[in-house]
């Protein structure tokens, strides 16, 4: 082989190479976290180191940091090399925020003007590559003094990315910044159902899932479930709900026969058939206020509420049918596999790990069982007792990541022990719940948006692919 080809073919390894090792190779495993909580709402993405420990400080394993205007408590979507972030800008100055751990149920008094923004921003720099203003206006809803008035995260297919704003519209674009569709639903109210000028704000994401989006709007007038052409916005089928006012957003999941929709609720947990809306399974009871949503593994469905007494989880079978919910006194029957009354989160969403379900209250509080009949393993306390917990914790890697109101992220080893592997500041209050894309962790704090990965791990990657590459080249002379 001559010198020139021989070059000629390092040269094409180590493009393979660095491809390879690069943040935004499209279609790499682990890559795209197209909705709120990533593939499936599992919040897991494996195939790549994801961090132990960093420091916003000293910029240790900081990869960007990108300030954002607003408030909002929307998460970052990614797909590709490109993240989809909201955001809601109030034009005359700041919002309000209040965190931590209390009960004041009124909201923010009626603000100003804000314009409702989403961003496209470059996953490898942090550089806002556009923004489109979906809509600018006076909120015609009010918000709590925890919410914002921008909750529901984007979604992508990679083609289009719809971004909900509740009361101010469901909005889609293509990937170059340009509205195709939007629906204007009128005003959402996200109330508190025992005092109705308790309003609260939306916080239901949209769902894509085979060029259909789905929202749940359970509000409290007319509450409904429904589905939209993603190309044309063309309404395919709405269902009414008799429910209050959730929080929640579904989860789209395929078994072998059908596709099914999955809600929480109050009145109304269920299972609905995606394709036409149709009704399926339906269970009652639990916290009168559901926020977390429903999460799919080992053939079950795990749904969890806490508020105004019970805590339930519950794990559903997938081929449930019918009015499912249990007896008085029972803890399962024919379609619930098991049920725990006092294990359930008020906020986040559970996380199944492998064989391990773990559930975090708003006030710390980690449990672990074994997904499939509900043993209780450990239970730990994350935080001092007053630090709040809402952002849902996401995995990878072995590791599982809990991020308190103040911003502090809780890396805990996955297992069936509990092991806390670091604590690390993010500098801001943080209600979001991150993203995972290839092994690199993007947290939306209360002014920014930030890269956080393992460099070193990454450097140990790149290092050991190199006497596997060197190998492949010919000697000169040959």
């Amino acid at each position: 082989m001559t010198h020139r080809a021989r070059t000629s073919v390092g040269a094409g390894l180590l493009v393979a190479a660095a491809a390879l090792l690069s943040v935004g190779q499209a279609g790499a495993p682990g890559q795209d976290w197209p909705r709120f909580r990533g593939p499936q709402a599992s919040g897991i993405a494996e195939g790549h180191p994801t961090p132990v420990s960093w420091s916003v400080e000293d910029e240790t394993n900081i990869l960007w940091r990108r300030p954002i205007p607003g408030l909002a408590h929307s998460s970052p979507v990614v797909w590709g090399d490109s993240i989809f972030l909201t955001t809601a800008v109030n034009t005359e100055g700041g919002s309000s925020l209040r965190v931590g751990l209390y009960g004041d149920i009124q909201p923010v008094p009626t603000e100003a003007v804000h314009r409702f923004v989403l961003y496209r921003i470059d996953k490898r720099t942090g550089e806002i590559r556009w923004e489109r203003t979906a809509h600018e206006g006076m909120p015609r809803r009010q918000r709590h003094t925890k919410s914002t008035h921008a909750n529901p995260s984007p979604a992508t297919n990679g083609e289009k990315v719809v971004a909900f704003f509740g009361s101010e519209g469901l909005y889609c674009y293509d990937m170059e910044g340009n509205l195709v569709w939007k629906k204007d639903f009128g005003p959402l109210d996200a109330a508190f159902f025992v005092a109705p000028d308790a309003q609260w704000g939306f916080a239901s994401s949209p769902v894509i899932r085979d060029d259909v989006v789905y929202v749940q709007c359970d509000v409290l007038n007319d509450p409904f479930l429904a589905a939209f052409d993603l190309d044309t916005g063309e309404e395919r089928w709405r269902t009414a709900r008799d429910d209050v006012p959730t929080w929640s957003t579904p989860t789209v999941h395929r078994t072998a026969d059908r596709t099914l929709l999955l809600v929480n609720g109050w009145k109304h947990i269920g299972g609905y058939d995606a394709r036409t809306g149709e009704e399926i399974w339906r269970l009652q009871g639990g916290g009168d206020i559901p926020v977390p949503g429903p999460v799919v593994a080992h053939d079950l469905v795990f749904i969890t509420n806490a508020h105004g007494g019970p805590a339930p989880i519950y794990a559903v079978r997938l081929d449930a049918e019918g009015d499912v919910s249990l007896e008085e006194g029972q803890s399962s029957n024919r379609h619930v596999a098991w049920s725990n009354m006092r294990g359930g989160a008020y906020l986040q969403t559970p996380l199944v790990y492998g064989d391990y379900l773990y559930s975090c209250r708003v006030n710390g509080v980690l449990s672990c069982y074994r997904a499939r009949t509900g043993e209780r393993l450990y239970q730990e306390r994350l935080g001092k007792g007053g630090t709040g917990f809402t952002a849902s914790p996401v995995a990878g890697d072995g590791k599982l990541y809990f991020t308190s109101e103040e911003g502090d992220v809780y890396v805990v080893k996955a297992g069936p022990e509990f092991e806390l592997l670091a604590k690390n500041a993010l500098g801001e209050v943080t209600m979001a719940t991150p993203a995972i894309s290839e092994g690199t962790l993007y947290f939306r704090t209360r002014h920014h948006l930030l890269a956080v990965r393992d460099d070193e791990a990454r450097a140990s990657s790149c290092r050991s692919l190199w006497p596997a590459l060197a190998s492949l080249v010919p000697p000169a002379g040959r």
